[in-house]
């Protein structure tokens, strides 16, 4: 364990690494700050780049960009009142209300402060949490995989739309694009229709950065509101009062933590629902209610703790057992397959090195995201004025030459392309689209552990639920399908009655 701690050490400080992690930093913390680029955006983004990269200082690009832009979405939600990405949206109106009463300060600040406790939080339950987990994934068999697959599938579509239906229908495009091409159990051509460059499958990155860069150009085209007026000229000291606020709000602190990581370490869940339940749930238990949505700091400091600690979270499920916990870790996936860190509870015991550096990076990421936090800040009328008609053709031209190299493949560029123009008319429609990263990520790994369980049991169906984990994986699964339908049920008879 030593020597691996070391090599690890060595890893992570090496000049080389340091650089890529200050400038991703710089790279996230611009991306999160100009409104309508979003966090997932600035991973995706950094796919192309990470190819030629060594796998440690890939994932720490995607670490450290990952936390500085959720952090940074706060600065325009403040001064602006447009969020920069959405795990900020949650609290945007409360922010932008103290800067209305002048304490813009004490907003950012707690944004700042709060969004680095919250993510070394995640990182401990992380550090502690997935090598016990992995010691225990271990046990799993296809069986066990098959209903933990099914299991994230299913979570994925009721926890991230409150339209579940909607969700399982995007989750079902999903599905149907991870069958294309020859990688399946019976190493079948399906749904080719005679072309040779669908034999190997849709390109999951070529396809997420469509999903989640292109769709955001496609966005800023149509769209024709103005941009929005700093309404602030000058922003003070951000740390001034926020050792004040830890006090004060010690609870809300660990609570929003707490049920960050929680959320996160769900399938297709993330950050920006961490926000959304946390601040919800300080509005429900605070002592001062009524001050909710008039500028009350509170629930910035509980929902700023919920969604840098959900980014950690979300990588838990993703190392252990290869089920992505939100749309960032769905691509830090392809990555780390890519670089040839497959995850799995195997990655802990063949290259504990890694996963150690993994830890550390996290825990780098969260502390200097304070001083370079308060630098952007302090930037931030200056970020806000880039002029988009001049960013977005730049992310488009990146987007283009970054997902030809992967390949050198004209064909994953219209991927990129078809896909970003379906996820735009999706989500203008009300259609969540995690659902269907979620579906090409695991459909594979679904339809593989289903037909080896078969093989396995000779047919027999009453096998799945013949091992004790898997068991009780089943009931789980059943009971999050069940409960919907009993609650429509229920919902009915009490209408009827009345």
């Amino acid at each position: 364990m030593t020597h691996a701690l070391m090599q690890a050490f060595a890893m992570v400080f090496e000049p080389h690494t340091i650089l890529v992690m200050v400038l991703a930093s710089l790279f996230g913390l611009f991306v999160g700050a100009v409104p309508g680029l979003t966090a997932t955006m600035a991973v995706a983004l950094l796919v192309p780049v990470t190819f030629f990269m060594e796998p440690i200082p890939a994932i720490a690009a995607m670490v450290t960009a990952t936390a500085m832009a959720i952090f940074s979405g706060d600065i325009p939600g403040c001064l602006l009142r447009i969020p920069g990405t959405p795990a900020s949206a949650a609290y945007t109106d409360e922010a932008f209300a103290l800067t209305r009463k002048g304490q813009a300060e004490l907003a950012l600040g707690a944004g700042l402060v709060f969004s680095a406790v919250g993510g070394l939080f995640g990182t401990a339950v992380l550090i502690v949490a997935s090598p016990a987990l992995a010691e225990f994934a271990l046990n799993f068999s296809s069986f066990e995989y098959f209903w933990l697959v099914l299991l994230g599938l299913t979570c994925a579509v009721f926890i991230t739309s409150d339209r579940p239906l909607k969700g399982l229908i995007t989750l079902m495009l999903g599905l149907l694009v991870a069958c294309v091409g020859l990688g399946n159990p019976a190493g079948f051509p399906r749904f080719t229709f005679g072309n040779t460059e669908m034999t190997g499958g849709i390109g999951m990155i070529p396809m997420m950065i469509g999903m989640f860069a292109i769709s955001e150009v496609i966005r800023y085209v149509v769209d024709t509101a103005p941009p929005g007026e700093v309404v602030v000229d000058k922003v003070g000291s951000v740390l001034r009062g926020q050792w004040a606020l830890a006090k004060k709000y010690p609870v809300q602190i660990l609570r929003g933590s707490a049920l960050g990581t929680a959320v996160g370490a769900l399938p297709g869940a993330g950050a920006d629902i961490a926000a959304w339940m946390s601040y919800a749930m300080s509005k429900k238990f605070s002592k001062e209610p009524e001050k909710f949505g008039t500028g009350h700091v509170e629930g910035i400091v509980e929902s700023g703790s919920a969604n840098n600690s959900a980014l950690a979270g979300a990588w838990i499920p993703a190392l252990v057992f290869g089920i992505p916990g939100d749309s960032i870790t769905a691509i830090v996936i392809g990555v780390l397959y890519m670089k040839n860190m497959n995850p799995g509870p195997t990655l802990f015991t063949t290259n504990p090195q890694n996963i150690y550096a993994v830890f550390m990076l996290f825990v780098i990421a969260n502390i200097i995201m304070v001083p370079l936090g308060i630098l952007c800040i302090k930037a931030a009328k200056r970020i806000l004025k880039v002029p988009r008609n001049v960013l977005m053709p730049l992310i488009l031209i990146f987007c283009i030459v970054g997902t030809f190299a992967i390949n050198n493949s004209v064909f994953d560029v219209g991927v990129m392309l078809v896909a970003g123009l379906v996820a735009y008319v999706l989500e203008e429609n009300g259609f969540p689209i995690a659902p269907a990263i979620l579906g090409v990520v695991l459909g594979g790994m679904l339809e593989e552990n289903f037909i080896t369980s078969m093989i396995k049991s000779d047919g027999n169906l009453l096998a799945f639920f013949s091992r004790p984990i898997a068991a009780g994986l089943a009931v789980l699964t059943l009971l999050v399908w069940g409960l919907p339908i009993l609650r429509a049920l229920l919902g009915r008879r009490r209408v009827a009655a009345a």
